[in-house]
Order: structure tokens, then sequence, then C-alpha cells
């Protein structure tokens, strides 16, 4: 059984930092791909940064140059580096991994104040 769990996120204030985590388990294409996507209250989820299975990224113009996306294949672990962080960067942050069907973590609530 695919397991996708997040774990890293909190309250901080507009350009603080904050590292979230995503551990992966039970998938059966490895490397997967991943990344993670986000939610703010009354918007829809929208696309945060991915990473394929061969290492590419990718990211929302809207993070760009703020956040970095890493992997450590060994420990099955995916990173989300965010700096500069904003109000509008406040979410439910969500971990997914393709393999090949499409799985979702819980989500990890990221709390920016102003």
């Amino acid at each position: 059984q695919v397991q996708v769990v997040e774990s890293g996120g909190g309250l901080v204030q507009a350009g603080g930092s904050l590292r979230l985590s995503c551990a992966a388990s039970g998938h059966t294409i490895s490397p997967p791909a991943m990344g993670w996507y986000r939610q703010a209250p009354g918007k829809e989820r929208e696309f945060v940064a991915g990473i394929s299975s061969g290492g590419n990224t990718n990211y929302a113009d809207s993070v760009k140059g703020r956040f970095t996306i890493s992997r450590d294949n060994a420990k099955n672990t995916l990173s989300l580096q965010m700096n500069s962080l904003k109000p509008e960067d406040t979410a439910v942050y969500y971990c997914y991994l393709r393999s090949p069907a499409l799985y979702w973590g819980q989500g990890t609530q990221v709390t920016v104040s102003s």
C-alpha cells in the first residue's frame, strides 16, 4: 500500500523560511515522480513544484526563485525548501506521488503572517 506523509508545516512571519518533507513508501516505480500542490481557503488546489523520476524539476511561476524541491532517493523522501515566504503562500500543502497512479498525502498547514 502506497503511503505519502507530509511534515514540517507551521507558522512563520513573512520573509521567513520553512522546510516541508514528504516520506513515501509502498510505491512500485522507483524513483517516482513527486511534487507539491497547495490549497488556500476558498481557492482551488494549485501546482507548486514537481520533480520527475529522472530528476527534472519545475515550479509554479509564483514560487520560482524562492522555493526549491529536492529528493533523497535512498530515503524515499521529498523536500520543499521555502524561503522569502509571503502571506499569499498560506495554504495546506499536499505532497503527491505518481507510481503510476496518483497518491496524495494528508496535507500540512503553512501559515505566513504579515
